[in-house]
């Protein structure tokens, strides 16, 4: 391709620079100060300052050189020297910078060793040599070596110290007059795409070409000549043929074709190759790191190999397509930036396998503890190991994925750590499977031995599901396949048929199979680039038959493109609670959390930006996916059903990537950490927002105020999931000291830990204290001390002037007011005393409540259940502000740029907390349904009989669907408290006695339950009697809960009107009254799952004015219940006396007159369809008089009504109670059984609750 250096535009150069790094022999030697103290070690293993010593061009004018970031990344463990006896090969890496415009170019740079003739350099490493040898034998430890070990080192080297010639210490240890020094040096190149292959065969070559040799062929400047200025990059969907330097200066130059993509047909450029990424991780930890990225999760990579960590996190990202990873990345992160790991934020990051910034621990010359290990995913390459994130929920569909992705790896033949390479059983190479899988199995959170973190029921769920033929069983990965028993077996029954030795025969020829060609490098290229499309395209499809139908749910704005994007953060661009409603359960927990990423979030943002032209290429190619997969040309899932919905995406810390600086002077990590300030807050501002705002919408759709309900319960957990994570990177922002997995947690307990040291009468154990611990408690002793002084003096004060003004003449304000024992002055209230003392409200007592919580057994698990029930109490704005008021402690843990001591950023993310207290949650209720829990009880008597001599009991029920046993009432004591796992929200509670004694009749008024951990207080009116003979003969009531609003109420509630025999409604008001009833109940069952729990049905069903109470009016209306001599009647004496009516009925079937004395003429279908409803309610009668005898007639009936609509029998037997002669006896003409309007009314209200399956608390229906 001819091409002159002035037609060949600079935007489109294959590459920009070609740089010279190494040492500047004018500056002479000089540590990388950068990099750390490193005195303790040998002065041949010290990380020494570089310098871009030379590139062409000097500038290029879309690409400025940075001459620090290149020079950084070039010798990314800082410049090194060796001597002879190391290793002098050359090593390739590549690396990638971002600008501040979220661009990135990349680099190329091959790091070889070349010897150092500059005396004054020989001498001065020598003259740190020898210094470094006299420190160790003298004795003195140099500066920054001291090692915890509790071991005395020795205060001498001996005097037959010698160096081994193979040993460690010869290695470090350089001798001017014996050996050689080598100095680092880097030739490396700026491109704009990374073309990986072409830049790492030119480097090489070049430099096999040094120095320039006599004879025929271009010099290698001409060769750095033509790619910087002559060789341009392809156009999209066009090749380019380059030359490249040969292996041999007398050989030809080496031609090698780039290729450029053509979006949407194909897939963004990359050469990386997979292949390397699944042959070193395997196929299921590609998938869990995967998952993490998607997640944006905190991905730590760990290799001592720098070009694999480049190369893993080029390949991981790649897969991500339509979406882009939009957070901070650095493949390769250099020595002196290490204090990136304590970004709060998302980010990939590599780290050499030899740094010392993951050590984590108090010791070590160099400590740099990880942010938050809450959210961090740690891959160690080399092993392979991954550590997950806790609660990480299962990608959708893992198991036939990870089929797909073995079945497309198994057609390329590209051996996996997780497949068995032998053939009929015998290792390959010596190398068995069993030895191939111990380094995963140690700590890979993978279906194997070693599993790190607890399996969930997902977990379960997907091993259960079908599994590739190569894959293993959970319980034992390392065994064969049977595949390969069953193989061998046939091979030895055709040898022994044949009459052959098994010796005597080849397994090709038995089996032939297919044998990897040797493939040469141009010939491995293509292959790579083909697996590389394979593979991609089927993580594609994945995300292609996800959001199928994503285009159905994207809210498009009704405004112009400026206008847009001034409100683009509070705009709803997603309808995500109906999407998430669509999809399977099991992968609600996973798809749920994914659309609050930011990448999702972009990829909406470009979908709306393309209704203005504006096309991103991801988006291009996902949507031409999508077409083909719509028009059934690209089928590659099988049974994949997926639609979409969604709701506003957060855009949060879009640009952190782009706004931090590679720059390491004081005021670029100030500027670095007030970005981190700025976004944390915006994030804070943002979820408390969001959760403010569909919380807020949930309520008014439960008020009937017509807002469409746009939250779900996975949702709502997920949020407050991610509200606990954002508080854990706020607290890991500007950490002293990394102590735990949870800063948040290691900040409460020394905060509980200094308010028990507090306590005088508790010694202070100087060996359990931290020294800045200890200073705090020193200080908190000391305030306390003349607090208590001041306290004495004004006490003594006090009694003096109270005995002056008594001996003036009166003691009254004495039998008022009285002193505490801390030293405050109380006046006696007049009030009436709380019936439930109220519960603390400071921040010690729900951590303990936290911490007596069994079955939570980490920091991690501790801190968010922390939150969850503060958050629940709606005090955590409370606690955290009395967590950060003790600055003391604060200054002692933090640095003075973290978040937490900016005081004004500090006050704004109080301030969001708080407005969270406007809404209601239950997200500690409904998390932990298995933790026991202290319910306290106080039973309120009436006056008139507020003892009684029999022996009590009550159960009570929640909404998680447990109920207790029957607790024992103490005798001579109101108030106990019980302990039992947690019943959720209170519904039901069932009290009574066995009648025994001389006076066992007990009229209660109402009863309250309080929840002792989360405050939670729940009302059970009664105002009836307990006992025979009195009232309607009960020994056992069944109560509706009513929550309390108020957190501790200060005096009785009044119980709620209740409906009694004596009160006259109208028909048209008890009409009403049912019609409401009906109306709420039915709605009821169209809500979400979420809100459908046993206690708002109960509470329709038979709370106060529920349809129960409605229907007793009914059945009252016009009943005649009062006697002239004996008791008055009650509604169950006449569901009794048409139960003998229907019984006499049925037992006289052959005499057709006594039919007709109900006073209606049958005919044979009616007849039949009457006899079968008084057989069921008879049935029901029976069923209720034997069960409940302890129940009385109210609450007979009031089972009968929850039978009956349970079983769609009511509105059915209305019309055959209506026909009895007990009916005509006992009820008025205009009641509800005998007026036909009224009767119709009832019928035809109550017919629509058949629809429904209506299901009942265990404590409703006792047992039937």
């Amino acid at each position: 391709m001819n091409m002159s250096v002035s037609d060949l535009s600079v935007g489109c150069r294959f590459a920009d620079y070609f740089v010279i790094c190494g040492l500047d022999f004018d500056s002479g030697l000089e540590t990388d100060r950068l990099c750390g103290d490193n005195l303790h070690i040998s002065p041949l293993d010290r990380s020494y300052k570089g310098k871009v010593l030379a590139h062409y061009p000097d500038n290029v004018h879309n690409n400025k050189f940075d001459e620090h970031a290149v020079c950084m990344l070039c010798f990314p463990a800082s410049l090194q020297f060796r001597t002879q006896k190391h290793s002098l090969e050359p090593k390739f890496h590549s690396f990638v910078v971002t600008r501040e415009n979220a661009s990135r170019y990349y680099g190329f740079s091959l790091i070889f060793y070349e010897e150092v003739r500059n005396r004054n350099i020989c001498s001065a490493m020598h003259t740190l040599q020898t210094m470094y040898i006299t420190e160790l034998s003298s004795g003195q430890t140099p500066p920054g070596h001291r090692k915890g070990s509790g071991k005395e080192s020795s205060r001498s080297l001996p005097r037959s110290f010698k160096l081994a010639p193979h040993s460690g210490a010869a290695l470090t240890y350089y001798d001017i007059t014996k050996d050689k020094l080598y100095v680092a040096k880097s030739i490396a190149l700026i491109c704009q795409y990374p073309y990986i292959r072409v830049a790492q065969l030119f480097l090489e070559n070049l430099f096999r070409s040094l120095p320039r040799q006599p004879g025929p062929g271009l010099s290698p400047e001409s060769y750095v000549y033509n790619l910087l200025y002559e060789v341009p990059v392809p156009s999209p969907g066009q090749a380019l043929r380059l030359y490249v330097p040969p292996s041999e200066p007398h050989l030809d130059p080496i031609p090698v074709v780039i290729r450029m993509p053509n979006p949407p047909e194909e897939l963004p450029l990359l050469d990386y190759p997979l292949r390397v990424m699944f042959s070193t991780l395997g196929v299921e930890c590609v998938v869990q790191l995967f998952t993490c990225v998607l997640l944006e999760h905190q991905v730590l990579l760990r290799s001592s190999d720098f070009n694999k960590l480049m190369l893993v996190a080029e390949c991981i990202v790649s897969l991500l397509v339509p979406f882009s990873w939009a957070h901070v990345y650095v493949p390769i992160l250099p020595s002196p930036l290490y204090h990136f790991l304590d970004a709060p934020v998302p980010f990939v990051m590599g780290l050499h396998a030899d740094s010392s910034a993951i050590t984590i621990g108090s010791n070590g010359p160099r400590n740099i503890a990880i942010g938050s290990e809450a959210a961090l995913c740690l891959v160690d390459i080399d092993k392979p190991d991954i550590q997950l994130p806790e609660e990480l929920p299962i990608f959708p569909h893992r198991t036939p994925f990870i089929e797909e992705l073995n079945h497309v790896l198994d057609k390329h033949q590209i051996i996996r750590p997780e497949t068995e390479p032998t053939k009929l059983g015998v290792p390959l190479n010596g190398t068995s499977y069993k030895h191939m899988n111990d380094g995963m199995s140690s700590s890979c959170t993978l279906p194997s031995d070693g599993l790190r973190r607890k399996h969930s029921f997902h977990d379960v769920l997907e091993w259960e599901e079908s599994r590739p033929l190569n894959a293993s069983p959970p319980a034992s990965p390392r065994r064969a396949p049977r595949p390969l028993y069953r193989l061998q077996r046939m091979v030895d029954i055709i040898v022994k048929r044949a009459g052959l030795s098994i010796d005597d025969v080849d397994a090709d020829t038995v089996m032939p199979t297919t044998k990897k060609k040797i493939l040469n490098d141009e010939e491995q290229y293509n292959e790579d680039i083909r697996l590389n499309i394979a593979i991609r395209e089927t993580f594609l499809n994945r995300f292609v038959h996800i959001f199928l139908m994503y285009e159905n749910f994207v809210i498009m704005p009704d405004q112009d493109r400026d206008s847009w994007l001034s409100s683009r953060e509070s705009m709803v661009n997603f309808d995500k609670a109906s999407f998430l409603s669509d999809q399977p359960q099991r992968h609600r927990p996973f798809l749920s959390r994914f659309l609050e990423t930011q990448m999702f979030a972009t990829l909406i943002d470009n979908k709306i930006m393309a209704n203005w032209g504006e096309y991103d290429a991801n988006l291009q190619v996902f949507e031409h996916r999508i077409r083909a997969v719509r028009t059934n040309s690209l089928k590659r899932i099988k049974n994949a059903k997926w639609q979409v919905k969604d709701c506003p995406p957060e855009l949060l810390l879009g640009d952190i990537g782009r706004r931090l600086s590679t720059e390491v002077t004081p005021a670029a990590i100030a500027q670095n950490n007030r970005t981190f300030v700025e976004k944390l807050l915006k994030e804070c501002k943002s979820k408390t927002k969001r959760m403010l705002l569909e919380k807020m919408g949930t309520e008014e759709s439960d008020l009937g105020l017509g807002c469409e309900v746009s939250i779900t319960g996975v949702e709502e957990s997920t949020m407050i999931a991610s509200l606990c994570d954002l508080l854990e990177r706020l607290w890991s922002h500007g950490l002293q000291h990394k102590m735990g997995k949870s800063a948040l947690w290691m900040h409460l307990t020394n905060y509980q830990e200094l308010e028990q040291c507090s306590n005088s009468t508790k010694p202070i154990d100087p060996n359990y204290l931290t020294p800045a611990l200890a200073w705090c408690v020193l200080r908190k002793r000391l305030d306390y001390l003349s607090s208590v002084g001041a306290e004495v003096e004004a006490q003594q004060s006090t009694s003096g002037s109270r005995s002056r003004d008594s001996s003036r003449g009166g003691s009254r304000d004495s039998s008022r007011d009285r002193l505490s024992n801390s030293g405050t002055l109380e006046r006696k209230s007049s009030q009436i005393p709380n019936p439930l003392r109220p519960l603390p409200e400071n921040l010690t007592f729900d951590m303990r409540n936290v911490q007596a919580m069994t079955d939570i057994k980490t920091e991690i698990g501790y801190a968010r259940a922390w939150v969850r029930l503060s958050l629940e109490k709606k005090l955590l704005s409370k606690h955290l502000r009395e967590l950060l008021s003790d600055t003391t402690l604060l200054r002692s843990q933090y640095k003075r740029t973290a978040f937490l001591r900016c005081e004004e950023e500090r006050e704004q993310f109080l301030y969001h907390l708080l407005t969270l207290n406007a809404v209601d949650y239950h997200c500690f209720t409904n998390t932990y349904p298995t933790t026991k829990l202290p319910y306290r009880v106080l039973i309120v008597p009436s006056r008139k009989a507020s003892q009684t001599t029999a022996n009590c009991w009550l159960s009570i029920s929640g909404a998680n669907g447990e109920s207790t046993p029957k607790i024992p009432i103490p005798r001579n004591t109101n108030e106990f408290v019980f302990h039992h796992k947690n019943l959720g929200i209170l519904s039901t509670l069932r009290i009574g006695h066995d009648n025994s004694g001389l006076s066992p009749r007990w009229l209660l008024d109402q009863i309250y339950v309080r929840n002792e951990v989360t405050g939670h207080t729940y009302t059970f009116p009664c105002n009836r009697w307990l006992g025979t003979g009195v009232d309607d003969g009960s020994t056992e009531r069944v109560l509706v809960a009513a929550r309390t609003r108020e957190r501790s109420p200060r005096t009785p509630a009044p119980a709620p009107h209740a409906l009694s025999p004596t009160t006259h409604l109208s028909t048209s008001t008890i009409q009403h009254m049912i019609g409401d009833c009906v109306n709420a109940i039915v709605k009821w069952h169209y809500q979400s799952k979420r809100e459908k729990d046993a206690n708002s049905l109960s509470v329709l069903l038979c709370g106060e004015n529920g349809l129960v109470k409605c229907l007793e009016q009914a059945f009252l209306c016009g009943f005649k219940s009062a006697r002239l001599f004996g008791k008055n009647l009650f509604i169950w004496d006449y569901f009794t006396r048409v139960k003998d009516e229907f019984k006499m009925s049925l037992c006289d079937e052959s005499n057709v007159q006594s039919n007709k004395g109900c006073g209606v003429a049958y005919n044979c279908r009616q007849d039949q369809e009457h006899r079968a409803i008084w057989r069921c309610y008879c049935h029901l009668m029976d069923e209720i008089n034997s069960v409940g005898r302890s129940l009385g007639k109210d609450g007979k009936f009031q089972l009968f009504i929850c039978l009956s609509l349970r079983e769609h029998w009511l509105h059915r037997m209305l019309v055959p109670m209506s026909m009895t002669r007990v009916t005509a006896e006992m009820y008025e003409e205009q009641s509800f059984l005998r007026k036909r309007g009224l009767l119709t009314f009832l019928r035809q209200i109550l017919e629509p609750l058949d629809e429904f399956d209506i299901v009942l608390e265990n404590s409703l229906t006792q047992g039937i």
